[in-house]
């Protein structure tokens, strides 16, 4: 089974880059089953109701969320709704959505897991994701082998350790938040494929994805400004990787896929 990664959708730039380069994705990597992380999709920060129904759309399969879950009030009562948006399962067990789901494709079944990271997130403060997990692998191992965990953390200590410790027990560990595609794809030594950040879809002439202009006026002012959308330099990167039928990773490889068209206002 091949699945496709990509990294975090940030702003209205992210989404043009998605669609722009969603052909050449698909013609490149023949993904049976496409992942993507909506933390900052609708302005920046979180996903909104529009977005996750037109990247549905578009033919992304799974939509995953980071802290911002909660961010835009109208995904709240969307959830239910929207079974194809997971957002982090260590968050209360009766809070609106769901942290994890078996989807059923034709090449089998695939379970794809969202779980927080407890560094660096000062808002949220949710439940300890290794315990989590293995609460959840005893439930969806009985249905599929093939398991995707994506670990929004904002450390690479967190990152690093999170995923040896799922090695052998997952398909793949994948690292969301940092907007930093890093370069250190890899297949760990009991057959669970990893890497610390996919990276993100939008401006990489930018901040984060954002305007570096405002950005600038916001450390050298100390205020803080609305940062807007970076529009310049635009691309998908994320990260694709080949399961075998036991569930072991054989392949994995980061990529970045520039745009050919530009975004107009």
């Amino acid at each position: 089974m091949n699945i496709v990664f990509l990294g975090e959708i940030t702003g209205k730039s992210g989404v043009f880059a998605v669609k722009s380069t969603l052909r050449e994705i698909k013609t490149r990597y023949a993904p049976d089953f496409i992942i993507a992380n909506t933390d900052s999709t609708t302005g920046g920060a979180g996903l909104g109701v529009q977005h996750a129904v037109y990247l549905k759309k578009l033919g992304l399969d799974c939509l995953t969320i980071g802290e911002s879950a909660y961010f835009k009030l109208d995904m709240t009562g969307f959830y239910p709704k929207a079974p194809w948006v997971l957002r982090p399962a260590n968050y209360p067990y009766d809070n609106p959505g769901r942290g994890y789901r078996v989807f059923q494709t034709e090449r089998g079944k695939i379970a794809v897991i969202v779980l927080l990271g407890q560094a660096g997130f000062s808002r949220v403060h949710l439940e300890n994701p290794f315990h989590t997990i293995d609460r959840i692998l005893e439930r969806v191992s009985k249905d599929t082998a093939s398991i995707i965990v994506d670990f929004h953390a904002a450390t690479t200590a967190e990152k690093l350790t999170f995923a040896a410790y799922l090695d052998g027990k997952v398909s793949a560990v994948i690292g969301s938040h940092c907007k930093a595609l890093t370069a250190d794809a890899r297949i760990l030594q009991k057959g669970t494929a990893a890497i610390t950040d996919s990276g993100r879809c939008g401006s990489i002439l930018s901040v984060g994805g954002m305007d570096p202009a405002a950005k600038i006026r916001e450390y050298m002012t100390s205020v803080r400004t609305y940062m807007g959308d970076g529009t310049e330099g635009l691309e998908s990167q994320g990260c694709a990787l080949t399961i075998d039928e036991n569930g072991r990773a054989t392949a994995m490889e980061s990529f970045r896929i520039p745009c050919k068209e530009q975004i107009h206002d």
